[in-house]
């Protein structure tokens, strides 16, 4: 016999619990609408299979400032790159 503390029985995940109801039942997102498969990966988005509520998993907090940011550039970056196709 170990002195090591078993997991077995214990849910482990990378991220941190819900924020709303702490629950430690998460994914992380591969896909969102605002994100297609990048936005997500970048940003840590995760889902609580509990509640639903979607937050950044590494801090816990709310990705709603990072979306809009991320939307902003990329949508910065295909105008100019249209700009130069079309020229």
């Amino acid at each position: 016999m170990t002195n090591e503390t078993s997991t077995e029985n214990k849910p482990v995940t990378e991220y941190v619990p819900c924020p709303d109801c702490q629950s430690t039942n998460v994914q992380k997102l591969s896909y969102t609408w605002w994100g297609g498969a990048l936005g997500p990966s970048i940003l840590t988005h995760c889902k609580c299979n509990e509640c639903g509520t979607t937050y950044n998993g590494k801090t816990g907090k709310s990705n709603t400032v990072g979306i809009v940011i991320y939307f902003v550039v990329v949508t910065i970056i295909v105008v100019v790159v249209l700009g130069f196709l079309n020229k």
